[in-house]
């Protein structure tokens, strides 16, 4: 089995419509993303989806990407829009206010 944290680090921008606001997704996206020892931040947008920056190997925001598709119980995912990003300097994975 291939090791998820061997390979380079790398930053994926993910936009994720749908019924995702007021369903908890921010908590769950911290937690799951704090459970396979990812970086970035997640924060609701105005328009009423919810943006992330993950920062880690392909493989672990492979995995990021496929339980936000789920994600909470309640959240109703109908798309997400998954770009290359830049890396920035963070600690951790952090809720971000809205933007």
């Amino acid at each position: 089995m291939p090791d998820e944290n061997a390979g380079e680090v790398v930053a994926r921008r993910l936009v994720i419509h749908g019924r995702v606001q007021g369903v908890w997704y921010r908590a769950s996206a911290q937690s799951e993303a704090t459970r396979l020892g990812l970086r970035g931040w997640v924060r609701n947008r105005l328009d009423g989806s919810v943006e992330a920056l993950v920062i880690g190997t392909s493989a672990l925001i492979d995995r990021f990407v496929e339980w936000a598709y789920d994600g909470p119980p309640k959240a109703q995912v109908t798309r997400i829009d998954l770009t290359v990003a830049v890396a920035e300097p963070v600690e951790g994975f952090e809720q971000r206010p809205t933007m």
